[in-house]
């Protein structure tokens, strides 16, 4: 058992899973702070109702990412404790803001959010939400900062093989994080989008099944309502799903246009810092300017990170270059051209150290895994746009006022949800894969011995055993599937409680008001 392997698989798990709730609290945050704007404006019951139901998803959610969060901090130690040597002191400043600012701001006016209904005036409550959303979008920036410079270090200079800052305006305004911030952000809004469009669909096909909602001969909704479960079931609650699904539709569409545009830009700076990375991606073994939709190759001869049998079976010509070069004639470097590239600035073998344990002396392969990063960067393109073509017919077959009454397109609008976690998380796979055989990967721009870089094989921690990595790595995978259920089950009941599960009043009408104000906030929070 090799511990760099067990522990990349660890981080990678952990990571990925941590992921899947970070687009959703950062784009249904704003989200939910846009729609009490709205409710205080306008003083329409409709946002309330759905500043509540969102916010109670919002805040399973938001709890999901701080308890799976932490354990990040952890493995930097325990199983990356040289590679937190080196970038400790490039790291220390953005993750302490990014601290300073998940852990304290966010939590601090969330939980004034939570328990500050009816008890603080009503501006100053929606201020709260607001803080709170826009403190986890810079929060995400502070991350990114710290990511973008693992991409393309900057500011920085070797000082006995530690990474010392010499520059923070540099560090902090990297053109790599400058341009990763609006294409995550945007990406996590798709999410939020897709979110608000798939679970509004499910409420109103379901009132459609129930047979409260008809169409006329036209096709148009008649807004019916069954006043016999409360009035969960009345014609504000068919406005409540309709606004939500059409804003969700929008957003997903704004966000996937931001994505595009941001993502080109991201691209050809990954072409110009990263071109083995680029290259993989492509699985462009030659030079060329053709873009491959379709590759195959044998990964049963040399390996997953060979150009052996590797062939293109589908390409469209000139698009490789434009995205890399913004014009269709200039050929882009391929692996076999890279490869000698790479050996003669970075070496061939590793250096002959202990540190580097049984990668002491072996030859790099500067290829990543490219099965990996081929279909990553293509499942990435097709769930977003996916997404972006599932919000416009949401659209489209929504505009007389609700959705067809079909259980199979109802289910494909509950699975579409997922389309736009995928391409997120498909994207920082192949962002963070297509990096190997480095942790911190070299900046092009800078050269000699004082070159900032380090290899995944010197980041590991040196004392902690294959088992022991093996151990933590099962637990933690264990731990983080019980958590999956938990938010699982929690996140249906309360989507399939409608509105009623975060304003139980609404089946309740029997009860006093002062009785209703009494535990509104509790019954909100838990």
């Amino acid at each position: 058992m090799d511990p760099l392997e067990i522990a990349r698989w660890q981080f990678g798990i952990t990571t990925v899973y941590h992921f899947l709730m970070v687009p959703l609290t950062i784009g249904l945050g704003l989200v939910v702070a846009v729609l009490q704007t709205v409710w205080l404006r306008t003083g329409n019951e409709q946002w309330l109702r759905m500043t509540k139901f969102w916010g109670k998803l919002f805040l399973i959610n938001f709890i999901m990412g701080v308890a799976t969060g932490i354990v990040q901090e952890f493995q930097f130690g325990m199983a990356w404790s040289e590679y937190s040597r080196f970038v400790g002191d490039v790291f220390g400043a953005p993750l302490a803001m990014e601290a300073l600012l998940a852990f304290f701001v966010e939590s601090t006016f969330l939980g004034l959010w939570i328990f500050g209904w009816k008890k603080l005036p009503a501006k100053l409550h929606l201020a709260t939400i607001w803080a709170a959303s826009l403190a986890s979008i810079l929060s995400a920036y502070f991350i990114l900062v710290a990511n973008s410079w693992m991409q393309h270090p900057v500011g920085t200079e070797i000082v006995d093989r530690r990474a010392v800052m010499t520059d923070a305006w540099a560090v902090f305004t990297n053109n790599t994080a400058l341009i990763t911030f609006p294409h995550t952000v945007f990406g996590a809004f798709a999410v939020a989008g897709g979110f608000l469009l798939g679970i509004s669909w499910f409420h109103l096909y379901r009132r459609r099944a129930e047979g409260i909602d008809t169409v006329d001969a036209n096709g148009r909704v008649i807004v019916g309502e069954d006043l016999s479960k409360g009035r969960n079931r009345d014609k504000t609650d068919h406005k409540v799903w309709l606004s939500s699904l059409r804003i969700g539709a929008v957003v997903a569409l704004v966000s996937f246009l931001g994505v595009a545009f941001s993502g080109h830009t991201q691209a050809q700076l990954m072409f110009e810092q990263q071109p083995m990375k680029m290259a993989a991606a492509e699985a462009a073994c030659h030079d060329g300017t053709g873009f491959s939709v379709l590759t195959l190759g044998d990964v049963r001869t040399q390996g997953s990170t060979s150009c052996d049998d590797v062939t293109a079976v589908f390409e469209l010509p000139g698009l490789l270059s434009y995205l890399a070069n913004g014009d269709f004639e200039t050929p882009v470097k391929g692996v076999n051209t890279l490869i000698p590239e790479y050996q003669e600035k970075y070496g061939t073998h590793y250096p002959d150290e202990e540190y580097l344990g049984q990668y002491a002396g072996q030859e790099i392969n500067y290829v990543p895994v490219m099965e990996v990063t081929y279909w990553g960067f293509r499942l990435m393109i097709t769930l977003g746009g996916l997404s972006a073509v599932a919000a416009a017919v949401a659209l489209w077959l929504t505009r007389k006022g609700t959705v067809p009454h079909n259980k199979w397109v109802s289910r494909l609008a509950l699975l579409g949800i997922a389309a736009p976690f995928g391409a997120n998380s498909f994207g920082w796979i192949f962002t963070e894969m297509g990096r190997q055989p480095f942790v911190v990967a070299p900046n092009p721009q800078m050269g000699g011995i004082d070159q900032v870089f380090m290899y995944t094989a010197a980041a590991v921690s040196p004392t902690v055993s294959a088992g022991e990595m093996l151990f933590s790595t099962i637990s933690l995978t264990l731990i983080y599937a019980v958590l999956l259920v938990v938010e699982l089950v929690l996140l249906t009941r309360f989507i399939r409680g409608g509105v009623a599960s975060s304003m139980p009043e609404l089946n309740n009408d029997e009860r006093k008001d002062e009785d209703k104000h009494d535990d509104d906030v509790l019954s909100f929070a838990y």
